[in-house]
Parts: C-alpha cells; sequence; structure tokens
C-alpha cells in the first residue's frame, strides 16, 4: 500500500469513529426523550430529601476544611499514581529505584504528620474539641495521706 493510501485509511477509520460516536450520542439522548416520562404535578419540580420537604435555604456557609482536606485527597491520590507506575517497572530500577521509593514513600509521611501536626486534618471546630487532661498518677501510700 503507498503511503497516501495509509493515511486516507487512517483518516477514514478516524471519521467512521467520530460519526458512530455522535450517533451513539444522539440516539441515546432522543431515546430518553421520547421514552420519558411526561407526569406534570404541583410538586413535581420541588427537590426533595429522602422524602422529606426542604427546609431552609440551601446556601449554607462551610469551613474551609472540607475543601483543604479534599486537595489533600487529591494531592496523596496523585502520588499513590506515581507508586503504581514506579511498581510496574520495579525489576527495571533495581535497587536505586527501590531506594528512590523509599525516600518519596518518607517524603510522603512526613507531610502526612506535618498536616497531622498542625490541625490540618481536624474536621472539629476549635470550641467542639475535647481537650484531653492527663493527671499525674502518684505511687505513694494512701494509707499516709
Amino acid at each position: 500500500m503507498s503511503t497516501t493510501t495509509e493515511v486516507i485509511a487512517h483518516y477514514w477509520a478516524f471519521a467512521v469513529f467520530v460519526v458512530i460516536a455522535l450517533g451513539l450520542c444522539c440516539f441515546m439522548l432522543a431515546g430518553g426523550w421520547l421514552l420519558g416520562g411526561r407526569a406534570r404535578a404541583r410538586h413535581k419540580n420541588t427537590p426533595f430529601e429522602s422524602g422529606i420537604d426542604p427546609v431552609g435555604s440551601t446556601h449554607i456557609r462551610l469551613s474551609a476544611k472540607f475543601y483543604l482536606v479534599a486537595m489533600f485527597f487529591v494531592i496523596f491520590d496523585v502520588e499513590a499514581l506515581y507508586l503504581y507506575a514506579w511498581s510496574t517497572s520495579i525489576r527495571e530500577s533495581g535497587w536505586v529505584g527501590f531506594a528512590e521509593a523509599t525516600i518519596f514513600i518518607l517524603v510522603l509521611l512526613a507531610g502526612l504528620v506535618y498536616l497531622v501536626r498542625i490541625g490540618a486534618l481536624d474536621w472539629a471546630p476549635a470550641r467542639r474539641r475535647v481537650a484531653v487532661k492527663t493527671d499525674t498518677v502518684s505511687h505513694t501510700n494512701p494509707q499516709k495521706q
């Protein structure tokens, strides 16, 4: 086959793929529109949660800690992907790769310990945290007191 024929065949296959993908999307949208329910009722478009009518406003203030914990999750999750990629090539990387992965894991653990120490992963607000009291136990004879 000539180079021109191969290029045309490649583009033709891609064009067929795009047409089939768009056709499948249009088919699913049309099927949902044709087969979907047409019921109209007074409370049809009102939101509910587990059958309970909503009370109050949906505009509530959330603590930034929720977003912070979500960002930490994404960061540590992406780093877990690096470890997965390393584990697939462990035989080729040898002991040097093992030492590098160990250093990488230790840096991750140091970051996690730092986050726990500064309280970045504490969910409860400061006013709801319970202070733990540590009482020292004396080992003296209670009868002498």
